[in-house]
């Protein structure tokens, strides 16, 4: 029993750790496009490390429609995605100063 209740502890420890360190960190970007209609903004940005995704441009949903009538195309950004009902998301976005 004792064993047991180790190895499941390690493996909550370890599920822990996965969960973590795949968590959403700031990316840089530039917007390129915003379509509102579609509720997406394209942005072109560097590595995205929790989703695997190399540095490129691409458009992305965003959580908070309201954003994008902030955003202005060349706008320099920094902002967290992730995936969000199977689809690449915007879930924090900052204009940088």
């Amino acid at each position: 029993m004792k064993h047991t209740l180790t190895r499941t502890l390690g493996g909550l420890i370890l599920g822990l750790s996965v969960a973590l360190s795949v968590q959403a960190q700031p990316v840089d970007g530039e917007v390129k496009k915003i379509d509102v209609d579609a509720g997406k903004v394209t942005i072109k940005h560097g590595p995205i490390q929790n989703l695997d995704i190399p540095a490129m441009q691409m458009a992305f949903r965003v959580v908070n429609p309201a954003w994008l009538q902030k955003l202005q195309v060349g706008d320099k950004v920094t902002f967290e995605a992730d995936k969000v009902g199977g689809q690449f998301t915007v879930t924090a976005i900052d204009v940088r100063k």
